[in-house]
Parts: structure tokens; sequence; C-alpha cells
């Protein structure tokens, strides 16, 4: 953490105080602002005012059309029904992201978001596994996990237990459409109208009002930033400064487009590398997203744009658009009496869909924390270090893709591969390596992904641990063989994914 206690101790208590809060104003719409919106009216909205600003001539990003299976916790909380949800946003189901081209030209992999094989109290199962593969008794690691078997072979159901583990595709503005219904049913106010100026308390320097263009002025007593990458309140009046990772992840750039569906949807995202950085395609049940991804020092606009065009598939439906961004994140995420959330709180690309998860993590860390008596230095101290931690996770993840490659064929990659990187990733990197050893921290995000793409990416370990030899070959076989079998089994009694789409989430009209 590089936190330093001065800075946040400046705030000191006496300084903060601050009455109870009773009306939270948001500013912004899109996914950021209607989650919030919307989880803080359903959840403990009885007794507040929830006032959300929005205008119609601000368009939102939106490409954050991938999910990742935390959001299932998120519409839990707000009692979502699945069904509609899916029919509302045009969704399917997705059960991993396919990697093309990653790890060198050619070569593919998945990361599916389930558990891989069976662990021991002492030992992983990639510990077996890799015994498995130095004697020929073993397959892919993919091929342990039910929800990678699934995904190849386009399988989708909802089993008991949250057996298969599942995330959505969605339509990001049909998303932001169907829960600012669910925040007004609740009682949230919206009003319509740009912010022209953030008024400050002289006093503690909190934030008083957001006057609008035509004039009228909104008060509150928590403010949460939703505006953006223009991020108007936690940076353009506060400014609580930004911390740049772009010598991590220097992609600067993507260009998004739809297109008209010409198969049907896969249950699973499609990443594939080009020289200068990667595209995305997100199969929804009446288009298709696409997307590029690079860093503008090793390619044009114009060239990632008709490296974009060329290679999707269906007439595009969308004028192509060029986002331009800065990896990073937000010095402090909540900041005197603001809360910065979604693109204003910093930006990550997409490459693994966390960005809907980290506006989730945010609303729920609100709620959890909710400053009804007042704002106080304590509980921002502990957000602002709660959110770092995921910020910090996620990022590491994400640079992994890059750094652990085996590609040698463009500049870019070549950059990616000698970079230096975080010192906690560098160490998780060299401890699988050696080990074949992951240890997941504080309640993270990623677990077995860590393995999924380590190995995907080319990275094996050069050793495993003893408790394995405790099995003889015939054991390790059986054993895999059992896991393998049951997967393959289970796969097979699916139905396909379009079957289980078409009974359970399209409309019939």
């Amino acid at each position: 953490m590089n936190h330093n206690s001065s800075s946040s101790n400046s705030d000191t208590s006496h300084e903060l105080k601050h009455n109870s809060v009773q009306k939270v104003v948001i500013a912004g719409g899109g996914t950021a602002g209607w989650m919030a919106a919307a989880g803080i009216a359903k959840t403990i909205g009885k007794h507040l005012d929830i006032v959300l600003i929005e205008s119609d001539d601000i368009g939102t990003v939106g490409v954050g059309e991938a999910t990742i299976p935390t959001l299932q916790y998120f519409h839990q909380l707000l009692k979502i029904n699945e069904s509609e949800f899916l029919k509302a946003t045009h969704g399917t189901f997705k059960l991993g992201i396919n990697f093309e081209g990653w790890r060198n030209l050619g070569e593919d992999y998945l990361h599916a978001f389930g558990v891989t094989g069976n662990d021991c109290w002492a030992a992983g199962f990639q510990h077996f596994w890799l015994r498995g593969r130095q004697q020929g008794l073993a397959g892919d690691f993919g091929e342990y996990c039910l929800e990678q078997v699934a995904a190849v072979n386009e399988k989708f159901a909802q089993l008991p237990n949250n057996g298969l583990n599942y995330a959505y595709h969605m339509d990001a503005t049909r998303y932001g459409q169907f829960l600012r219904k669910i925040a007004e049913e609740s009682g949230a106010k919206r009003i319509e109208g740009k912010i022209s100026s953030v008024n400050l308390n002289n006093e503690n320097g909190f934030i008083k009002s957001l006057t609008l263009n035509n004039g009228e002025t909104i008060s509150g007593d928590l403010f949460i930033d939703c505006t953006g990458q223009r991020a108007l309140l936690i940076e353009g009046a506060l400014h609580t400064g930004y911390e740049d990772w772009s010598h991590w992840l220097p992609n600067d750039s993507a260009i998004a487009v739809q297109t008209e569906s010409v198969e049907t949807p896969k249950p699973y995202t499609r990443s594939i590398a080009h020289p200068f950085g990667w595209q995305w395609r997100i199969p929804l049940q009446h288009r298709v997203g696409n997307g590029i991804v690079y860093c503008s020092k090793y390619v044009s606009d114009e060239q990632a744009k008709e490296t974009l065009l060329n290679n999707i598939e269906g007439t595009a439906i969308t004028e192509p658009r060029v986002i331009k961004f800065r990896t990073g994140t937000r010095r402090k995420h909540w900041h005197k009496n603001c809360i910065a959330v979604g693109l204003s709180s910093g930006f990550l690309e997409p490459l693994e869909s966390t960005s809907i998860h980290l506006i989730q993590q945010s609303i729920v860390r609100l709620l959890r924390m909710f400053p009804q008596h007042g704002v106080i230095a304590e509980d921002i101290e502990e957000f602002n270090q709660q959110t770092r931690f995921d910020w910090e996770t996620t990022r590491d993840f994400i640079i992994l893709h890059y750094k652990v490659t085996e590609r040698d064929d463009a500049d870019f990659w070549r950059h990616c591969r000698q970079m230096e990187i975080p010192e906690k990733l560098a160490h998780r990197i060299e401890l699988f390596e050696k080990t074949g050893r992951v240890f997941r921290k504080n309640n993270e995000l990623f677990d077995d992904s860590w393995m999924q793409v380590m190995i995907g990416q080319g990275l094996t370990p050069e050793s495993y641990h003893p408790i394995v030899d405790n099995m003889s070959n015939e054991e390790l076989s059986r054993f895999l063989n059992h896991i393998k079998s049951n997967i393959d089994g289970m796969v097979n009694q699916l139905p396909t994914h379009e079957q289980f789409l078409k009974q359970f989430a399209v409309n019939q009209d």
C-alpha cells in the first residue's frame, strides 16, 4: 500500500464532522450511476432522499458488455429475476474467455470461471496435474474444469448448488435502463441536466451542491461521482490526484463497433491478440459487441480501425467509435463526502471484464460502511485501503497476460515481455514458476484464474508438491481419469447454450 498515514490523517475527525447523511446525489448515469442508484435505493433507501443527475446529451462509454460471476451477488441483493434481466438486456451466458494468440501465434487457451480439478489439504490440483503431465497421464489443464469443457462444447445449464459458475454478456445501455426502472420504483429520482459547477463548503471543503446548466442547484450530504473519465467531482472539484499505470499497461485506446449476429452465441467471450493489442468479441442475443484495444505508440487509430473492421463477422450496425484512456486509479476513491465509482475512479482495460465488478465492489462496500451518522476519517481510510487492494490485484492479473507470453513477433509484445512489473506480481510469477504454488490473499477476486492464465500463457512450474508422490502412477491415472470422465459425462447431458437461452431468456414477442 502506498497510502502514507499523513495524507489520510490530515482529514482529522473534527474537521470531517458532518451531519448525518440524508440525501445522496449521484452525478452521472450510465452503468455506474444506475448501479449505484439501484443498489442504494433498493437496499437502504427507505429513509434516504436519492437523486441522480443525468444528461441525455452526454453519451456513456457503454462498452462494458461482458461480466464476471460476482454480478450474480449484486443481483441477489437487488432481488433481480435472472430471466427478466436477460430478456431486458438481450443477454447471454458466459463461462469464460478464450484467449487466441496470446501465448503465441496460433495457440489458444480458455480461462474459465470454474475450479480446475480437486485439491488436497496440502497442495492444489495443479501439483497432481504436473506429475501427470510428466508421466504422460494427464491431458490439458482445462480438461479438468467443468466450465471450460462446457464452454468449448457450447453447452450450458443452471446446475444445483451453483454447480456451474457463470456470468453474462449483455447490452450495457439496456442494463442501465433496466436498473433505472428498479431505482425509480425504489424511490430514486432522476433529474435531467448538465452539471455546470460543483460548489464546496468553505469551512471543510466538502461538496455542498451541484449547479446545473439551467441554474438549478442540487444540494446533498453524500455525492457519488459517476461522471466518467471527466471525474467532475472527485478530480475537477476535489483534486484528488491520479496514479498513472500506463508504464505497466501501455494500451491507451479502444475502438468499439457493433455487428449483426451471423452465428449462434457462444457461451464465452473471445479475446483475439493482434501485433499491437487485442480484439474482443461479445455475443448477445440480437447482435455482437466488438472492439479493439491498442497502444497508439505501435499503431495509428486508422490502422487499428482497419484491423478491427477486417476481423469482424456480420454487417456493422454502428459507426466505429474511438475511446482514449489512461490506465490508472484515483489516489483516493473516497475523499471528503465524495465517492468515485466507475470510470471516474480509474480505468483498467476490459481484458478480464472487471469494470462492472469494480463498480459493484465500491457500491457494496459503501452499503456496508454507509455513513448515515456522518462522514468520518476512519471509514474513508478503510474504504480506500480495501478499494486500492481490489484495483491493484486486478491490475496485476491483467498485466500477467502481457508479461508472461512467448510472442516475439512484434515490438508491442517484445516491450510487454521485457517491461518491469509490480513487485507483488513478480513474486507471484516466480513462486508459481519455481514451486507450482498459488496463494489467495485477503479474499481477493481471482483464485484458480491465476493458474489457468499462467499455464495458458506458457508458464509450467519447475516442481510439484511432494505429497503427490504418495500416489502410484496407477492411482494418479485413476484420480485424473475420474475427474475427467465425470466432467465429460455431465457436459454430455447439458443442453446447448442456444437451447437453454431460448427457453429461459429470449423475448418471445
